[in-house]
């Protein structure tokens, strides 16, 4: 109960600091932060084992929306190395590295449970070098970035956990019909 009480509520400040983004923030900030907020989205449905969706028409959607959101964190991160931002530029890179991994866990969940050590030092290098972007911004004086950056490295630390968890649990099995219907927690 608790757990499930956290994860609600680092996505609910998540929410509101990323509205709050793209309200005052330029546009490739924008862009960066609403496709980043819907792979959240899609990431924790998926690793709280809702992967069937209602119909057969949002089914085929979904990959599409995938896609179009990691294109859009790809030009964002480009805007970002055009306007010299390399800290976001950084940022960038290591998050698109973060879903990489998690598209693996999800996908073939199989290898988590047989290179568990690999995924879970390769994870914990990746949010390590994102915990050192939360200092860089702070010793910036960027308090704002600093907090996002910390928010956004929390979402996605619960979701890897309940990636792992579900790997454990299916021994690895990537037969959609073993994942939970419900809540994995």
């Amino acid at each position: 109960m608790l757990y499930t009480g956290l994860k609600i509520t680092i996505f609910a400040l998540l929410l509101l600091n990323a509205a709050f983004y793209m309200a005052r923030a330029d546009a490739s900030s924008a862009l960066d932060e609403a496709a980043w907020l819907l792979l959240l989205f899609l990431f924790e449905w998926e690793a709280s084992g809702r992967r069937q969706p209602a119909t057969d028409r949002l089914r085929a959607v979904i990959p599409a929306v995938r896609l179009t959101a990691a294109a859009a964190v790809v030009v964002a991160a480009i805007a970002f190395a055009a306007e010299d931002s390399w800290l976001d530029v950084t940022n960038s890179g290591l998050w698109i590295a973060v879903v990489a991994l998690l598209e693996v866990e999800v996908r073939w969940p199989h290898l988590v449970v047989m290179n568990e050590r690999l995924f879970v030092t390769t994870a914990t290098v990746l949010y390590g070098g994102l915990g050192l972007l939360v200092l860089a911004w702070t010793w910036r004086d960027e308090w704002l970035d600093a907090y996002d950056a910390l928010l956004w490295i929390l979402a996605f630390a619960f979701i890897e956990m309940d990636m792992l968890r579900f790997s454990r649990r299916t021994g690895g099995a990537s037969d959609e019909n073993t994942r939970p219907a419900g809540n994995i927690r």
